[in-house]
């Protein structure tokens, strides 16, 4: 025994590395918050249902998106740095993804809610899915090891499967989160495989050492890393819905509630792409030539097929989710690009697309169909003469996803081709600016429909709720919630002839998230050079 016990002692000795909790305060905030609303809920059953359990949720992503700017005035004053053994890295890459996830947070607490008052589906699980799955996407964006991607990454995923799936009554969202989940763990899959056939050909996990080997050694299994490299792009591309792994996106957007599509449609798009720019230009920098050829087919055939198969649906979730495909391929454009003004280029990309696709969603989650998560276009036609204001905003959240001029939109699109053409990829730029003027055709159709005149004997179908009265108000006077009164051209129809719009009820969290929306949207179009620094700065310290 006294044998057994020495060589114990004379062993070698475990060296556990040094925690730096500040390092991963948004994601300690985050997780600690959703076990304190669960643990508040269970002692006080009462609040299950209550705007109390949303107010904490708010409270939580706030506190996270006050840490991340904290730690953002740390990074500009003192420089990045690495945390716990280098798997977590604290730079400006890191950092301003930390942010942008939690405003996207922030803002789907606010639009849940909305959603949430309507539907009387619990509260608790909904907000701690949201707050878990906020913590998965910001370790993922400040991972400096493959093995810390993977976890981040599943941690935002599972909580999404589950968000997919949350509207109990719909059949399609019960689909949507089935589909999801079972293509979700087969990208999982593919991607953990990459991370094995990497550490075969490299010996390490950690990315900068994977890259700091490449660069001083010739890799003799050299088919094994790149089989490894396109693993890890095809389980990101999952992720970010490229094409051709995009399949799952319609379907999961239209099951899903609005409120979470939005979600879904920034956050899993931020981490996703977190993912590959770190391990694709931070890891992989010496093997450029074997993937960006790959990165420059991805974002073509997304580009076109996101763009092409935007212009025929008749939902307007199901636009909405082409139109994040077609999204990803201009994000694509600046991995593609492979240099310092492709990443600043995509995450300048990244940020603006979060505040135009939370606030756009927000708005349709007032036309949303809780039975069936439809939303038919049709569906907002007239929405310019029964509520000018809702369509004004619901019109400027749309021309700016197009690139119309003042408008973060706008410079989203020209960074990124602008980073693409300084990359000499003239073809891939072509495409790209093609793609955007196909794009603009699907969401000016919206915008047209809005404001058209609704035929006299011919009303769209529109949802209604049990508290709801079916109205079509010619007159309105410009505030979000003008839509309660039965003035009008049109009074209660019979079912046969459904009215154009229901009676709106649109909560005060749904103002705020499409008002700071617009304001972000417009105000950073117009004078966009504060954001413009951030994301060069981003790019600096990788």
């Amino acid at each position: 025994m006294n044998s057994i016990l020495g060589l114990i002692s004379t062993g070698p000795k475990i060296v556990f590395p040094s925690i730096s909790y500040k390092a991963i305060g948004p994601e300690i905030i985050l997780i600690v918050g959703a076990l304190v609303i669960m643990l508040i809920s269970s002692l006080a059953p009462s609040l299950k249902r209550t705007k109390a359990i949303g107010a904490m949720a708010f409270a939580v992503t706030a506190i996270a998106l006050i840490d991340s700017i904290v730690l953002w005035s740390n990074f500009v004053s003192h420089g990045a740095s690495r945390a716990i053994a280098s798997s977590i890295v604290l730079d400006g890459f890191a950092i301003f993804l930390m942010i942008t996830i939690s405003s996207a947070a922030l803002l789907s607490v606010l639009a849940g809610e909305a959603y949430l008052s309507r539907s009387r589906i619990g509260r608790v699980e909904y907000h701690c899915l949201l707050l878990l799955s906020s913590a998965g996407a910001i370790l993922l964006a400040s991972a400096g090891d493959l093995i810390v991607v993977f976890l981040g990454l599943e941690i935002l995923s599972i909580a999404l499967y589950v968000m997919a799936a949350f509207e109990k009554r719909n059949q399609l969202s019960g689909e949507a989160g089935l589909k999801y989940f079972i293509l979700g763990g087969f990208s999982s899959a593919i991607f953990l495989y990459g991370i094995a056939l990497t550490y075969g050909a490299t010996g390490t996990t950690n990315i900068q050492k994977i890259a700091s080997f490449l660069a001083t050694n010739t890799v003799t299994s050299n088919g094994v890393l790149l089989a490894g490299i396109a693993l890890l792009i095809v389980g990101l591309g999952f992720k970010v819905a490229a094409v051709p792994f995009h399949l799952w996106t319609p379907d999961v957007y239209q099951g899903a509630p609005a409120a979470a599509s939005g979600y879904m449609a920034a956050v899993a798009k931020a981490a996703g792409f977190a993912g590959l720019l770190r391990i694709l230009i931070t890891a992989f920098p010496t093997q450029r030539l074997d993937w960006q050829p790959i990165i420059w087919g991805l974002a073509a055939l997304t580009l076109v097929v996101g763009a092409i198969l935007a212009i025929v649906q008749s939902d307007i979730k199901r636009m909405l989710a082409y139109s994040s495909i077609n999204h990803a391929g201009f994000v694509l454009l600046g991995v593609a690009a492979g240099t310092a003004g492709g990443v600043s280029g995509s995450l300048y990309y990244l940020i603006a697309y979060t505040f135009m696709v939370i606030g756009t969603f927000a708005i349709v989650n007032v036309f949303e169909d809780s039975d069936t998560g439809v939303v038919p276009i049709e569906r907002l036609r007239g929405l310019a003469r029964t509520n000018p204001a809702l369509a004004l905003f619901m019109a400027v959240l749309l021309v700016a996803q197009a690139g119309a001029p003042l408008t973060t939109g706008l410079l989203a699109k020209f960074s990124v081709i602008a980073a693409t053409v300084k990359a000499h990829s003239y073809i891939l730029a072509v495409i790209a600016m093609l793609s955007a003027v196909i794009a603009t055709f699907f969401y000016l159709r919206v915008v047209a429909v809005m404001y058209s005149k609704v035929p006299q004997d011919k009303v769209s179908e529109s949802p209604i709720d049990d508290e709801e009265v079916l109205v079509f108000a010619s007159g309105g006077d410009g505030d979000l919630g003008s839509f309660d009164r039965p003035e009008g051209d049109l009074a209660v129809l019979a079912p046969a002839k459904v009215a154009v719009a229901r009676s709106l009820r649109i909560s005060t969290e749904a103002k705020i998230v499409v008002g700071i929306s617009i304001l972000f949207t417009v105000g950073f179009g117009i004078f966009p050079n504060p954001l413009v620094h951030m994301a060069d700065l981003a790019k600096l310290l990788f």
